[in-house]
């Protein structure tokens, strides 16, 4: 009985068996194949120098690097540069000195004048060579055409609108006229022109290759404005907005010659070195007072300042 029920049982295991090949036959069912298979490669450590080999030879880390199989990332030491504008001021004009004070019938003015004249041979050829790719351009209304460049610029940045600032100055300019001017507030105005701006000096420079050409133009520039600068705090800083004072200013106007679609840019200032100090720039400080309970009050009469103490110092 025993051994007619084991052979039953296997006959059965035997059907099931066959039937579950030939059903996966049917629907083709494959079994998912492994995810990681293993391949064998060669083996590669890169060993550290040891310690304490200071007085022994020392062997190129690179290469040893190399025959381990590590490659070392190449290094660039060159320092991007921007050809959108020059890197400075070529040939900078230098103003005549007690210019806007000497009349051109005096004894100095007319010297000054003939200075001029001879310095006029170079920023004329500069000038013939600007043409060339500028046809637009022309002394008679270019002047014109930087004080309102000029005017825009400082409007745009107390109005702090970056976009039309960097389209209204060059690359060079644009940090020295924002630098510093974080958590101010800034109020300029032009007034009005006390002489009509004029163009005293034209210099048309190459920079990286020998086509690569940039145009700059000094425009004299004789105005009243008013300027006043605020601290966060809302203290006035600098000038005030009352108060209108004679500008003489030098500014430099370039342009990249070679770019159909560059423009006349405001970028840079020459100040001369007979020109008067800036006015001093008052900063709020804050002076420590004393540790109060909350119950008590300041009594700003009668409180004293702690000084230093006195130190010992050389230099």
């Amino acid at each position: 009985m025993a051994t007619s029920m084991t052979r039953t049982f296997g006959a059965l295991r035997s059907v099931t068996c066959s039937s579950l090949k030939n059903a996966e036959l049917a629907l083709d069912v494959r079994h998912p194949g492994p995810l990681f298979l293993p391949v064998r490669t060669k083996k590669r450590y890169f060993i550290p120098p040891a310690v304490g080999l200071k007085g022994k030879k020392e062997e190129n880390p690179e290469a040893k690097a190399r025959a381990a199989g590590i490659v070392f990332r190449q290094q660039y030491f060159e320092r991007p540069i921007n050809i959108a504008c020059s890197a400075g001021v070529f040939d900078p004009y230098i103003p005549p000195e007690g210019d806007a004070r000497l009349s051109t019938l005096s004894k100095e003015g007319l010297k000054q004048r003939t200075e001029q004249i001879r310095q006029s041979a170079t920023s004329q050829l500069a000038i013939r060579k600007i043409k060339e790719h500028d046809s637009e351009f022309s002394t008679k209304t270019f002047a014109e055409q930087a004080q309102e460049i000029f005017v825009e610029a400082h409007n745009a940045l107390t109005h702090f609108n970056r976009e039309k600032l960097h389209s209204l100055v060059t690359e060079r300019c644009y940090p020295e006229m924002t630098r510093g001017n974080r958590y101010k507030t800034i109020r300029w105005r032009f007034v009005e022109s006390l002489e009509p701006p004029r163009v005293v000096h034209a210099r048309c420079p190459d920079m990286v290759t020998k086509g690569n050409l940039y145009g700059q133009v000094t425009v004299r520039m004789h105005s009243k404005q008013t300027i006043a600068i605020y601290d966060r705090f809302g203290r006035l800083m600098l000038g005030s907005e009352e108060q209108p004072k004679d500008v003489l200013e030098y500014l430099v106007i370039e342009r990249h010659l070679i770019n159909p679609y560059s423009r006349w840019r405001l970028h840079g200032k020459i100040v001369p070195s007979w020109a008067p100090p800036k006015d001093p720039v008052i900063k709020t400080v804050a002076i420590p007072g004393p540790e109060l309970n909350p119950w008590e009050e300041y009594d700003a009469l009668n409180y004293k300042v702690p000084k230093p103490a006195s130190v010992q110092w050389n230099k």
